[in-house]
């Protein structure tokens, strides 16, 4: 792996906890020498992980919508800007820079990105790793859900378990550097269960 991707918020949250785990992430991030990439925003989580990167010697790409460069606020100092026209190009962009795929909390586009990468890997579209990390419990009512998604059969669970999830990046990403896409097939049929 040479490159992570890092799905998260454009704000900062409630808990200090939030870009404190952001700030760890990035030094993993460096310490491992992966390169981030992310939305390419100086606000919120997003800036703090890239700040502490480049801070800390790191690469740092983003790619931003061209709709979104007030709103989010680019980084003026990333080692990459990439400028895309819609937010479809900028999701496929970070995912063919990205080696893997980590959501920090963050808010319904953070979860839209996750869950579409990791439908993308369920699919087979690619077999990279996906990764929740899971800070203060914040998804722990998300992993409930998802974990109820197979009990009732809308999910397979070599599907489910294809989204990892730890409390700390360094064991978030020692399970990506481990990681093996598991070969089952996406549909079930009646008889299936």
């Amino acid at each position: 792996m040479k490159s992570i991707c890092v799905y998260c918020g454009s704000s900062p949250g409630r808990q200090e906890a939030y870009t404190d785990a952001a700030r760890d992430l990035a030094k993993v991030l460096v310490d491992r020498n992966l390169r981030l990439v992310y939305g390419g925003a100086s606000v919120g989580i997003m800036g703090q992980v890239a700040d502490t990167v480049l801070h800390l010697g790191g690469e740092a790409v983003g790619v931003i919508p061209d709709a979104l460069m007030r709103k989010e606020i680019a980084h003026p100092n990333l080692t990459e800007l990439h400028v895309t026209r819609s937010m479809h190009e900028r999701k496929t962009l970070m995912a063919e820079l990205s080696d893997g795929f980590i959501a920090l909390p963050g808010g319904i586009g953070t979860l839209e990105e996750i869950f579409e990468i990791w439908t993308w890997a369920q699919l087979g579209f690619h077999g990279k790793p996906c990764g929740l990390l899971n800070i203060a419990g914040y998804y722990d009512a998300l992993i409930t859900f998802l974990d109820h998604t197979v009990a009732e059969q809308f999910v397979r669970e070599p599907h489910r378990s294809m989204l990892l999830v730890e409390r700390s990046p360094g064991a978030l990403l020692d399970r990506f550097a481990d990681y093996e896409p598991p070969t089952v097939q996406k549909w079930v049929g009646k008889t299936e269960t």
